[in-house]
């Protein structure tokens, strides 16, 4: 699969998401449900998803990391749509990252929170 078939994946499952939340019901639907519960629901499940994602990883069973960053990737999605961001979004910056070292990034940010008084 190509970065651009992912990209159309990504775009198609947010689109599937904003449509569960407009019109799905709780009842029947496991997004609209989620919306029905509010914000800190949904971050839980990211954070439940990242614990996941971790010990799968320090299980070393390829196949089961796979299966728990999509699970992560997925309730992402759901909270890109509840601060009404697409994957798009995230990609841009991604983009926006591509060819800085990690830790030039890191330090920029920083320097930009000291600047703005935030640490």
């Amino acid at each position: 699969m190509d970065a651009t078939a992912g990209n159309d994946t990504l775009e198609r499952l947010a689109d599937v998401i904003a449509q569960r939340r407009a019109s799905g019901s709780a009842e029947t639907s496991y997004v609209a449900r989620l919306f029905a519960k509010g914000t800190d629901a949904m971050l839980k499940k990211v954070g439940e998803e990242a614990t996941e994602v971790v010990m799968a990883a320090k299980d070393g069973e390829p196949r089961a990391i796979v299966a728990e960053v999509a699970d992560l990737w997925f309730h992402t999605l759901v909270v890109l749509a509840a601060f009404g961001l697409r994957p798009a979004d995230v990609l841009c910056e991604l983009e926006r990252r591509e060819g800085l070292s990690g830790l030039e990034e890191f330090a920029a940010r920083k320097a930009k929170q000291r600047e703005e008084g935030e640490i």
